[in-house]
């Protein structure tokens, strides 16, 4: 084996014009890669956790997936039944059991759950009207479930329980409503419940759907403004390892009859867009890695080309096919290595470059930079690419030497 990479290394050596292009071809392909891989993975990681971190994993609503069973279908369950356009049923709104359903819940290791009370209401303030969604929370359980504290920038969550009626609202919706920290507002609800509440806190997520209407209260709070007493409408559940969200939804679904939904479940639509990203960023830097192949593989051609009579002295002295076929390959595999070791420099060097671009404004993702993702995993996958590119441009060249008699090239010199 060490003759091999010997003779392999000579070929490549004598020819370091072509070898220096293809490597460069490599290079710069493995490069745009990890620059591009960067910028995506960097962009979808943060979006994700903004998503995590602003929403609970898993959501519990007072409404079911699909209607209940009807007659017919309990009748014949194995026939050939069909049923729609089924009218819902006048029901109470609420999950019913949810002490039974909340202590389940909090038994699930890793696990944290809180219910809550959401609804509309009209926020009054002099002459300025606003409609948002108050939702009534108990701060203690909250706190597990979601990231508010850490959004709050004036006030806390406890501050609910030092006011009557408390209230904590976004930054952009307190500007549309003129009010600061510590005023009252009345607040009425579709029911035509009145109640004066008093702003003792403020947020700012980021997300301007959140910050624009949402308003917290506390649960008993809410319960009297929506004239619900003693019903949650959600159960919020977040879970240690998010990757269980899915499944775990599913399950308590089948368990508890209730609608579930998993925050991958909510977000499916934006997930499917990074898909599509990803998507065109592998067929893209895939295209230029393809372009870089067929350089490897028009050296190693003109090598087969120039070396026929080199073949034929190295099967006369006892070489194989399977040791010429392996000598050209591993030509291949040097030039896709070398480049895959060059690219992963220049891409590093072209992380560290777009790291330093700073924007006059701030970008839709919250920062004045590029999200960049320094993933060890994005180098392993250019640079196996890369070499698996440039084995696969060896083959064909490499099988066509294998295959050369050499007592026709003999004869032919002759």
């Amino acid at each position: 084996m060490r003759l091999i990479l010997d003779l392999a290394r000579g070929m490549l050596s004598r020819r370091r014009r072509q070898t220096l292009v293809s490597v460069l071809g490599v290079a710069l392909g493995v490069a745009f890669f990890i620059a591009i891989a960067s910028l995506m993975r960097g962009f979808q990681t943060y979006f994700v956790q903004q998503v995590i971190d602003v929403q609970p994993h898993i959501t519990i609503k007072d409404e079911t997936r699909r209607p209940l069973p009807q007659a017919v279908e309990l009748v014949a369950p194995e026939g050939a039944v069909s049923v729609n356009g089924v009218k819902p049923r006048d029901r109470v709104r609420g999950i019913r059991s949810a002490a039974e359903k909340m202590a389940i819940l909090e038994a699930i290791p890793g696990a944290a759950a809180a219910a809550i009370l959401t609804g509309p209401a009209l926020l009054r303030y002099g002459s300025r009207d606003v409609t948002i969604s108050v939702t009534g929370i108990e701060p203690a359980r909250y706190r597990r479930v979601s990231n508010l504290q850490k959004d709050i920038i004036q006030g806390s969550l406890e501050d609910l329980r030092s006011a009557a009626n408390g209230l904590i609202i976004g930054d952009a919706l307190a500007v549309r409503l003129g009010v600061q920290l510590g005023d009252t507002v009345i607040a009425v609800s579709p029911r035509g419940v009145s109640l004066q509440m008093k702003i003792v806190g403020i947020f700012h997520t980021g997300l301007v759907s959140l910050d624009q209407s949402a308003g917290y209260a506390l649960l008993k709070v809410n319960q009297v403004l929506q004239d619900r007493p003693n019903v949650v409408n959600q159960i919020l559940l977040r879970l240690a390892d998010v990757t269980q969200a899915e499944p775990l939804a599913r399950q308590l679904e089948d368990r508890f009859g209730d609608r579930v939904e998993s925050w991958e479940e909510q977000n499916r639509n934006i997930l499917t867009v990074f898909i599509i990203q990803n998507a065109i960023m592998y067929s893209v830097t895939g295209a230029i890695l393809l372009v870089a192949a067929f350089g490897i593989y028009n050296i190693i051609s003109t090598v087969v080309f120039e070396k026929t009579r080199d073949i034929a002295i190295l099967k006369s002295l006892g070489f194989t096919e399977g040791d010429i076929q392996l000598l050209f390959l591993v030509q291949g595999i040097i030039a896709g290595f070398l480049g895959a070791l060059l690219g992963c420099l220049i891409g590093q060097l072209m992380i560290e470059g777009l790291a330093q671009v700073r924007f006059r404004t701030e970008t839709p993702a919250g920062s004045d930079r590029f999200l960049l993702a320094r993933d060890w995993r994005i180098f392993s996958v250019a640079s196996f690419f890369a070499v698996a590119s440039a084995a696969l441009a060896a083959v064909i060249p490499a099988r066509r030497a294998a295959r050369l008699d050499p007592v026709q090239i003999v004869r032919g010199a002759a």
